[in-house]
């Protein structure tokens, strides 16, 4: 796996409906579509989310492509879980497939399918959110969403800050780690063989200059910041200021009705 293929934290600037949408409205229709999405239990619900997923995408005009290669990097861990479900979880039948102390039980393979489904739905949909959000936006959306709480003295916007600044930088640091891997590789370094404690010592040339450009990124940041006055968000002025629109509200709608569609599914076993 390259880590070009590691598009976490992208912004893919456009003009479709989904980047119009308001930030506040995406974040609470990605917070609807993660809790609908742990309520499907059967085929039906599972498919009314695939098919949300999918028009979601081609509304967004992101494309396929960027999604699929930005689920590379979990592909190990959603086989991993997924074999755990499929030999750890029990029926009431005989098994299928009896070898040692491992059974494969009908309720096992379906766990496993809605498990990796599961877990590939829910990092499409968070990808899409970063995809079609700029950092700033995101900022402000969050900030905005959680603002009640600066009535019990909470650091609201200096917490939706770090998070968009992390999120900011996760190309940053992905591109300069391949530079770094590609520098060290064409000295003499080694990092595809040997076994995993000789992987884990190749890795210390990688991460001391990592860690030492992101240290210096950071004070960069800051000084950065303290030349612009920045001194928290009160006070803070904005340039765009958010507001709700019609398709806001008929996002919202929809997704609260999908919702409520899956956990009726849910209820009746579908």
């Amino acid at each position: 796996m390259a880590l070009k293929d590691i598009t976490l934290g992208q912004y893919f600037p456009g003009n479709s409906v989904v980047h119009r949408l308001d930030p506040r409205t995406k974040l609470l229709l990605t917070v609807v579509y993660i809790v609908a999405l742990f309520l499907c239990s059967h085929v039906v619900s599972y498919a009314v989310m695939l098919l949300t997923l999918i028009a979601c995408i081609l509304a967004s005009q992101v494309g396929f492509r960027p999604i699929l290669r930005g689920m590379k990097p979990i592909f190990f861990i959603a086989c991993i879980t997924g074999l755990l479900n499929l030999f750890y979880t029990k029926g009431e039948g005989a098994p299928l497939v009896s070898f040692w102390v491992l059974e494969i039980y009908p309720e096992g393979i379906w766990a496993a399918v809605f498990m990796v489904l599961r877990i590939g739905m829910l990092i499409c949909g968070t990808f899409l959110l970063t995809y079609t959000t700029s950092p700033i936006l995101l900022t402000d959306g969050l900030e905005s969403l959680l603002s009640p709480l600066k009535k019990l003295h909470a650091p609201i916007h200096e917490l939706a800050m770090m998070m968009s600044i992390a999120l900011r930088f996760i190309p940053t640091l992905i591109e300069e780690t391949d530079k770094i891997m590609s520098a060290q590789k064409a000295r003499g370094a080694d990092f595809d063989t040997g076994n995993l404690l000789q992987r884990a010592r190749a890795l210390v040339p990688l991460l001391v200059p990592l860690f030492i450009s992101a240290f210096r990124r950071a004070d960069e940041l800051a000084v950065a910041m303290e030349c612009r006055c920045y001194h928290g968000g009160e006070g803070r002025t904005r340039l765009r200021q958010l507001k709700y629109a019609r398709r806001d509200v008929i996002a919202l709608a929809g997704g609260a009705a999908i919702a409520v569609l899956v956990g009726v599914l849910g209820h009746f076993g579908l």
